[in-house]
């Protein structure tokens, strides 16, 4: 029993290791009202994967329409630091494999970033099998993610060339700005 014990704290642990100490899920601080994607399917929508504010775990999945590519506009109600992201799909074949991310952008569109390039777009990223397969944190250019209101995620191609792409789950991992500056005040009044 001691031993169960034991693996199962150490399961925990690692599982956390990901995240530094006081990153969160950023997907509670989403604005729904605000939150779209371009060219997803009506059925297979992103609010059916990040409505509950939670990594999804349920059966339902956001799926492109015309082709592979699609442009998520996650907004957040607060401003918020972004360290990691994380997209799974139970689908390697449809599972994205090159994205570009944008922030802060009024408006965006396919011809906004189809081209574009570091520094255009924040990072450009080409995701393996193994860290889409099993959901895997993905580190960003902290310095390019401090204070944003919406994170744009631009699925360019899928690693199958597959002419739809599915996500299973998406998460956002960061500090909400507000927590930060409270942290700091209080640092700042003890020293």
């Amino acid at each position: 029993m001691n031993q169960l014990l034991k693996a199962a704290a150490a399961a925990q642990a690692g599982s956390t290791s990901a995240k530094e100490q006081g990153d969160v899920s950023l997907l509670q601080f989403l604005d729904l009202q605000q939150l779209n994607c371009l060219n997803e399917s009506t059925e297979h929508n992103l609010k059916s994967i990040v409505s509950s504010k939670q990594l999804n775990t349920s059966s339902s999945y956001l799926e492109s329409d015309a082709d592979e590519q699609l442009i998520l506009n996650v907004a957040f109600n607060q401003t918020v630091r972004v360290k990691s992201i994380i997209i799974k799909s139970n689908e390697v074949a449809h599972a994205p494999k090159k994205i570009k991310l944008a922030v802060n952008r009024p408006n965006i569109g396919f011809d906004d970033v189809a081209d574009a390039e570091e520094p255009v777009v924040a990072q450009v990223l080409e995701l393996d099998e193994e860290t889409v397969k099993e959901g895997k944190p993905i580190p960003l250019r902290f310095v390019r993610f401090q204070r944003l209101n919406i994170l744009h995620i631009f699925v360019v191609s899928n690693h199958g060339d597959e002419e739809v792409t599915k996500i299973n789950a998406i998460d956002v991992i960061g500090v909400p700005v507000e927590t930060t500056k409270d942290l700091s005040g209080l640092r700042q009044q003890e020293g």
